[in-house]
């Protein structure tokens, strides 16, 4: 059923402003907030946690609960006031004209109910669409968003599927009316780099066919380039800077949009010569904003008695109507000067090796059928034949998807898991055999984790202070507790964080803060080796940078050897100073960071460099984008782990890759590969990320 075609801008959000009303006060969210999407547009939305983008998303659909009001402005949808529809009108509006993709997929899918239903239900309700019908759109869509075999997906339950094809549905169940507009709220922040790739593509592919106008809500603006035509840049409840994407990146307007980019590792960015700069200061609380700038306390620019003398508006850049920016200064600023020299840090000596990994195994056996008491076994390989050295001030980075192994492995060098075979060597102490409550105080201290969330490490009910000291006390430091209270402000001065916070409890801090606090109780007993499993992922780029520096620096002062796991390349990239790739249980390539960041790769390298979306306008990139999800580890493919997967597996001739798994070759001096081409082939490789010429 074809709708009208509109030609007008499909949303106009202006002066919107919408506030929480809590018992002690009135929290201003969104302030004095504009932006349009045109008919086929597609608009990023891009700032800090907390700055309001997701209170827009909430304000358009008219979903703020009960205690959230639009106080002004207005928001209008095909050019009528949403403020004048009834509930019935709104009602009809949302799925059938506006439609909303969330973060968290599952958060979208009835557990209870097969795929296939969940999809069917939104055109019968909103278009009237016969089963028969329903279930040829459900089938065409399921289809389109390229997801393998559409006739057993649509009979599937939701747990039957990964993250990255629950992604794909509901990207499904959004565009199964057509709408107008749909809003993406940061819809591949829990996506693998090469399944938010696919979907990135997909997303752009489905919004040409359909001609869909899109509001793509983002944190990372890497992901904003290659999706969106326009953006606009949030800070603390306030749009700062609105333009094309080309005004934006190559030509900004404010000093927010600059200390963004500031703090993310573009491909030149070195921990040593050019150091990330992260943005001083903390966010404002929405009760807590200073008068005039929002951004005044933490801009280098800041003038006072000017800067914070009045409110500041929205005012166009000279010369392009289309281009704003809420700033009094942009006129007076040199935005092409170099940045000020960041403090060049001495590159650390590398010391002897303190880990050694040799061919270790980790398998899991599972009962086929363990929920109704099956007798049959199966096996999951989760780990084949590692073998690797770490030393003393190296960071080894560790990349893969989910599900490769990487914290399997980090888990048994924990003690957390003991091995199948083969073993780990701590300065040539057999550890793969020792569980951790095994293990004496030593060894615990000295192997120690930083985790990915920092929300869930902590203990709600306990002080900052008295969880620093209690890990002291099982690492076996200070003999009294006035010296391990010492020892515990020695190591919140060595995370920066003020000597107060021993007193706060866990709430009271932010993310990047509580991220500090567990980097401090990984230090605690003067770890030899970190195991830092996605230590930035769920933190800010802003706060990433600085998080980033602080590990950087510790491991300087105490020559730590840094197990550095993460599926970011772009970071990885910037501070470690050799890589391991793994597929399925397997360490595909392993060389030095520019080894491993130019050709010849493994082929899997080449999809995961190819998949890094980077926020830089002068980058060419080869689009690499992997068919099919990781296979599972408890039936992975014959031969080589990789070869479903493979662009390249038709130069490999007798259809080697799919009988014998490939021999670990050495490329250059320490730079191995897993992988059957041969070295002409390998030698013709193309580089995936290239600086356009000027």
């Amino acid at each position: 059923m074809a709708k009208p075609a509109y030609d007008g801008p499909i949303l106009e959000i202006d002066k919107l402003s919408i506030s929480f009303f809590t018992r002690l006060r009135e929290i201003p969210a969104v302030m004095d907030f504009s932006v349009s999407v045109q008919p086929g547009e597609a608009v990023g939305l891009v700032g800090e946690s907390g700055c309001g983008k997701s209170t827009v998303a909430l304000g358009v659909m008219r979903d703020l609960g009960k205690n959230g009001r639009i106080t002004g402005g207005s928001v209008r949808f095909k050019g009528r006031d949403m403020a004048d529809m009834s509930e019935a009108e709104l009602r009809a509006l949302r799925g059938h004209e506006i439609a909303m993709i969330y973060q968290e997929p599952m958060a979208s899918l009835n557990p209870a109910m097969k795929i296939g239903r969940q999809l069917m239900e939104v055109p019968m309700i909103h278009q009237g669409l016969s089963e028969a019908e329903a279930h040829a759109r459900a089938l065409q869509l399921v289809t389109d968003v390229k997801l393998p075999d559409p006739k057993r997906i649509l009979n599937s339950y939701p747990h039957q599927l990964s993250g990255g094809q629950q992604q794909r549905i509901v990207i499904a169940m959004a565009l199964m009316s057509e709408p107008s507009l749909l809003i993406l709220d940061e819809p591949t922040t829990a996506l693998d780099v090469t399944v938010e790739a696919a979907v990135v593509e997909l997303v752009k592919d489905l919004g040409k066919k359909y001609g869909t106008s899109m509001l793509f809500i983002s944190h990372n603006l890497g992901l904003v380039l290659e999706t969106c035509d326009r953006l606009c840049v949030m800070y603390s409840g306030e749009a700062v800077e609105r333009g094309s994407i080309a005004d934006v990146f190559d030509s900004m307007q404010h000093p927010y949009t600059q200390a963004l980019f500031r703090s993310i590792p573009l491909p030149g960015a070195d921990k040593t010569s050019r150091p990330l700069k992260a943005i001083p200061g903390n966010f404002p609380l929405p009760h807590e904003r200073p008068p005039g700038c929002n951004f005044g306390p933490r801009c280098d620019y800041f003038e006072a008695g000017r800067c914070d003398a009045r409110p500041i508006v929205m005012q166009e850049v000279p010369g392009n109507e289309r281009h704003s920016t809420r700033c009094l200064k942009f006129a007076e600023i040199d935005w092409n000067a170099p940045m000020a020299a960041v403090e060049q840090k001495a590159k650390a000596e590398i010391g002897p090796v303190v880990l050694k990994m040799d061919k270790l195994k980790k398998y899991y056996e599972v009962a086929a059928n363990a929920l109704f008491g099956g007798k049959a076994h199966k096996v999951v390989k989760a780990n084949e034949e590692l073998s690797f050295e770490a030393r003393e001030s190296e960071t080894l980075a560790i990349v893969g998807e989910s599900g490769c192994g990487k914290s399997t492995f980090a888990k048994v060098l924990m003690g957390l898991e003991t091995a199948t075979a083969g073993q780990i060597l701590l300065d040539g102490r057999n550890i793969e055999q020792v569980p951790i409550e095994a293990r004496d105080a030593r060894t615990v201290g000295e192997v120690q984790m930083v985790f990915q969330n920092p929300f869930d490490t902590l203990n709600p009910s306990m002080t900052v202070g008295r969880q620093i000291m209690r890990a002291l006390e099982i690492f076996g430091v200070g003999d009294t507790e006035a010296a391990r209270r010492q020892r515990m402000l020695e190591l919140l001065d060595l995370v920066k964080l003020p000597r107060a916070f021993a007193d706060r409890m866990p709430r009271q801090l932010s993310g990047g803060q509580k991220q500090r606090v567990g980097i401090a109780r990984a230090f605690a007993g003067d770890a030899r080796i970190v195991v830092a499993d996605e230590p930035v992922s769920a933190l800010d780029v802003s706060v990433q940078a600085a998080v980033t520096d602080l590990l950087m620096e510790i491991q300087r002062e105490h020559k730590t050897t840094l197990l550095f796991i993460s599926h970011d390349l772009s970071i990885v990239r910037y501070l470690s100073d050799r890589v391991m790739v793994m597929y399925l249980g397997h360490v595909v390539e392993l060389g030095s960071t520019d080894q491993v960041f130019s050709p010849p790769y493994h082929p899997y390298t080449e999809a995961l460099l190819s998949a890094v979306p980077i926020a830089d306008t002068s980058i060419e990139k080869t689009h690499v984008v992997l068919e099919g999800d990781i296979p599972s580890a408890m039936n992975p493919p014959p031969g080589c782990p990789f070869q479903t997967r493979c662009r390249w597996k038709s130069q490999v001739p007798d259809g080697l890759c799919e009988r014998e798994v490939p021999p670990v070759r050495m490329l250059a001096e320490g730079h191995q590969v897993k992988c059957h081409l041969s070295d002409q082939t390998l030698a013709e490789m193309e580089p995936v990320i290239k600086i356009a010429a000027e």
